[in-house]
């Protein structure tokens, strides 16, 4: 089993789409629907057997949730902070700009 490069709380980006996003949690492989694996263009498909990772994503107009494979992302070294409305209610900004799971939530 391949290891997750991103971790929970990682500020990561699109590599082919204009978003950006904070990871809130990570399947080791594909474990979402087989609708959905089929609506990705057969030329776009990411292969199921990488880690997937959920995102509070973000891109110029709305925030939303998204679903990304590993081969799609990169991490996000910007800086910027992230406005998505639900990331306080996991997560707490550090002084560092960085992003820490709320201690309540990891029990």
């Amino acid at each position: 089993m391949k290891h997750a490069k991103f971790q929970i709380g990682q500020i990561v980006k699109h590599k082919l789409f204009p978003f950006r996003g904070i990871i809130y949690d990570v399947d080791p492989e594909f474990a979402n629907s087989e609708e959905w694996y089929q609506a990705i263009p057969e030329d776009k498909r990411p292969a199921r057997n990488q880690p997937f990772y959920h995102l509070l994503a973000e891109n110029s107009d709305t925030e939303y949730s998204a679903y990304v494979s590993e081969q799609n992302l990169m991490a996000d070294d910007s800086g910027e902070p992230l406005r998505h409305p639900h990331i306080g209610n996991l997560f707490d900004r550090q002084n560092d700009g960085q992003y820490q799971i709320k201690q309540q939530l990891m029990h």
